[in-house]
C-alpha cells in the first residue's frame, strides 16, 4: 500500500504564501498521479491540481496563474509540492494529497493539513 505524508499549511494573510508538500512511500512503483485536493467547511471535496509520471500537470481554474505543483521521484519515494501563491480567504480549506495507482486502481489518500487564510 502507498502511504502518505503531509507537511505545511497554517495560518497566512491574504496575498501571502505557503508551500505543502506530500511524500509518498510504500508500494509506489504503480502510482501514475499525485496531486491535491481541497475541502472547505460545508463544501465537497474539489481537485486543486494533479501532476502525472510523464510530466502532465492540471489545475483548477480558482488557482491557475498562482499555484504550482512539483513533483520528484527518488528511488524510494516521490514527492509533490504546492506551492501557493497570492492566497485569497476563500483557499481556506483542508488540503489533502492523492495518489492514484494506475496498477490497482486504489486512491490513496493523505491525512489532511489545514489552510487558513486570513482577510
Amino acid at each position: 500500500q502507498v502511504q502518505l505524508v503531509e507537511s505545511g499549511g497554517g495560518l497566512v494573510q491574504a496575498g501571502g504564501s505557503l508551500r505543502l508538500s506530500c511524500a509518498a512511500s510504500g508500494s509506489i512503483w504503480g502510482i501514475n498521479s499525485m496531486g491535491w485536493y481541497r475541502q472547505a467547511p460545508g463544501k465537497q471535496r474539489e481537485l486543486v491540481a494533479t501532476t502525472k509520471s510523464g510530466g502532465t500537470t492540471n489545475y483548477a481554474d480558482f488557482v491557475k496563474g498562482r499555484f504550482i505543483i512539483s513533483r520528484e521521484r527518488a528511488t524510494n519515494a516521490i514527492t509533490v509540492d504546492l506551492q501557493m501563491n497570492s492566497l485569497k480567504p476563500e483557499d481556506t480549506a483542508v488540503y489533502y494529497c492523492n495518489a492514484y495507482d494506475l496498477l490497482t486502481s486504489y486512491d490513496a489518500w493523505g491525512q489532511g493539513t489545514q489552510v487558513t487564510v486570513s482577510s
